[in-house]
């Protein structure tokens, strides 16, 4: 695959964080619905993990009928956020070695995320991740999650390359969908916390799957 710009998501495809969601939802089912393993429905679970983390809070109180404020609950999620990213996430397998081999090639490269920035540049710092980026981008400023195209449209005109040379790497497919619908060039990457892997797969050029490394990867990119 012959590209000139990557466009990384950043959890789930970089960095292993998606396992913040179990968590959390213990910890919601214990303060506030008096569940202590509790576990919603596939979708809704689904649903929140490409959402702007505000407006998951948000849905959750309303599928999960909780009784107490928006603001509540937001704070809640977020209280503990910090400290996720601070203390117990890292790399996936391979990763570093990735993004080190797209650089030497010259490859410019974009990170577009879902999760706030407050938490981006967090685990950018802890994991001496920001020299990769010429741009770093959210969909909590934006104001669209992944299923809307802005962030990507946006990354792309960061990079200032033709759709048709950059490509997307996302753990997603709801993402990778948008990416794919709007020209880019995609690869698909197997995380354990998310679902749909049949669908991340078909809107793949190229996918990553299970117990495979991202440094596999370097030798497909040119």
């Amino acid at each position: 695959m012959k590209i000139k710009g990557a466009i990384f998501d950043m959890d789930g495809t970089l960095v292993d964080s998606l396992s913040f969601w179990d968590d959390l939802w213990g910890r919601i089912g214990e303060r506030y619905l008096g569940v202590k393993s509790f576990k919603p429905s596939e979708e809704v679970d689904k649903s929140v993990r490409t959402m702007i983390f505000s407006q998951a809070m948000r849905y959750v109180k309303e599928v999960c009928e909780i009784d107490a404020s928006a603001e509540e609950i937001t704070e809640f999620g977020t209280s503990s956020l910090a400290d996720f990213y601070r203390d117990v996430v890292g790399l996936k397998d391979g990763a570093r070695e990735l993004l080190d081999a797209l650089a030497s090639k010259g490859i410019k490269m974009c990170l577009a995320t879902a999760t706030d920035m407050k938490y981006v540049n967090i685990a950018l710092d802890k994991l001496d991740l920001r020299k990769y980026f010429a741009a770093v981008m959210s969909c909590a400023d934006i104001g669209k999650g992944k299923d809307q195209p802005d962030i990507y449209l946006g990354a792309a005109d960061a990079l200032g390359y033709e759709r048709e040379d950059i490509c997307v790497f996302e753990d997603s497919y709801v993402a990778l969908e948008t990416a794919k619908s709007i020209g880019l060039k995609t690869v698909g990457i197997f995380d354990k916390n998310n679902f749909g892997q049949d669908r991340l797969e078909k809107a793949s050029d190229v996918y990553l799957g299970e117990n495979r490394s991202l440094a596999e990867l370097i030798s497909v990119i040119e």
